[in-house]
């Protein structure tokens, strides 16, 4: 493939966000990278009209919660111009409401939640809902270290917390009684990293701002398959699952294209995106199962320090050796995203009657003004019925 036929890429940056990606991620794409910068406001307009002026046929970068409605008019204004992940695969990043919409949409395991738009419901359920649970502010990937997640344990707690944050909508999970969870990294579907994030001591909560640590060992297999699962679901390029493992259950807690990675995975995500825009004329990384686990043991200090980690596949070297030496094969494989679309993303929940379609409206109208229909029922002679009159 010629430089020519190569696609112009361009990151997607906003003023005051943290950088996921730059050139260095990249390393021997042989053209440049624009940079183009929102800058929140009313910048919609000026944001398009220097991605168009630059000629950029590729976007790349994640979207914040606060920027995710306006970037969903500017995809509209930019139809030709691919965003890298999808402003449809980005639908998590926004709430954690979205992520409940997501994984009902594709039967993704998920703790029970209860999302209220109305204050008065939401504390009427409180009160008599059983306890503990989690309380969540929706808004947003992340909950910040954990700081907008909160476990009530019974309805006096929870009302006086919902008082005093006033969240809204009220979104209410139940509490699933663990001290660890998974995170599970992954590109191009294929899990490249995960890890147990373990509660501190007395504590419930396992960010590692918060007192936790993590373990690389021992990843159940069914969390894998879990995230796997979501990142398809999402045509992801990239992708990040919270899991929580209850009575040999898994569940999503969370799930998004926004997530820390060490300098390392970003390097292999660049490295992924070279061999997908290019057709294939850049190397796919190969990032071998559970390499995390050795990865693992080298201290964080150093490893987020660590660029351009290689593997190269194993080759055998005798007769036999294929069947001797593959301990844990590649059951998942990296592969290319389908291509994302609109009805990718769940209903929008209706959240007031006055939101609802006229047409929908007009129909409750009509079936509350017409009169019952009577039924003819007619006698049967039981040994002579047929399944058609039934």
């Amino acid at each position: 493939m010629s430089v020519e036929t190569l696609p112009r890429l361009g990151f997607l940056y906003l003023d005051y966000v943290m950088r996921f990606f730059n050139e260095s991620n990249f390393k021997g794409w042989p053209e440049r990278i624009e940079h183009v910068v929102y800058h929140w406001g009313n910048d919609g307009q000026r944001f398009v009209d220097e991605v168009k002026r630059k000629k950029i046929d590729v976007l790349i970068g994640n979207i914040p919660a606060t920027a995710y409605e306006p970037f969903k008019q500017i995809k509209k204004q930019l139809p030709d111009v691919r965003f890298i992940p999808s402003v449809e695969s980005q639908f998590t990043n926004k709430s954690k409401e979205n992520v409940t919409r997501f994984c009902r949409k594709f039967n993704l395991g998920h703790p029970h939640t209860e999302i209220f738009y109305d204050n008065e419901q939401g504390m009427n359920y409180l009160k008599t809902c059983s306890y503990p649970r989690i309380i969540k502010r929706s808004y947003g990937p992340s909950n910040y270290g954990g700081y907008f997640v909160h476990k009530v344990d019974r309805a006096e707690q929870a009302l006086a917390l919902m008082k005093k944050k006033r969240y809204l909508p009220i979104y209410v999970q139940e509490c699933i009684p663990l001290t660890k969870d998974i995170r599970v990294m992954l590109i191009g579907h294929k899990p490249v990293c995960a890890f147990w994030r373990i509660a501190g001591d007395n504590q419930w909560i396992t960010n590692t701002s918060q007192g936790g640590s993590m373990s690389y060992d021992n990843v159940p297999m069914e969390a894998l398959e879990l995230a796997v699962s979501a990142s398809k679901a999402a045509k992801a390029e990239y992708f990040a699952c919270d899991i929580a493992e209850y009575n040999d259950e898994f569940s999503i807690l969370e799930c998004a294209t926004a997530f820390a990675a060490f300098s390392y995975i970003r390097d292999w995500i660049g490295q992924y995106l070279m061999w997908d825009l290019s057709g294939g004329r850049f190397a796919m990384p190969h990032v071998p199962m559970f390499s995390w686990e050795e990865l693992g043991k080298i201290k964080p200090e150093l490893l987020r320090c660590l660029r351009h980690i290689g593997f190269s596949r194993y080759l055998p070297s005798a007769d036999g050796a294929l069947y001797t030496n593959d301990l844990h094969g590649d059951m998942f494989q990296m592969e290319r995203t389908a291509t994302s679309d609109e009805s990718d993303i769940p209903l929008a929940l209706i959240a007031q009657e006055r939101k609802l379609p006229q047409v929908v409206l007009e129909q409750a109208q009509q079936g509350q003004s017409s009169e019952p229909e009577i039924l003819d029922l007619k006698p049967c002679e039981l040994s002579e019925i047929t399944l058609t009159d039934l």
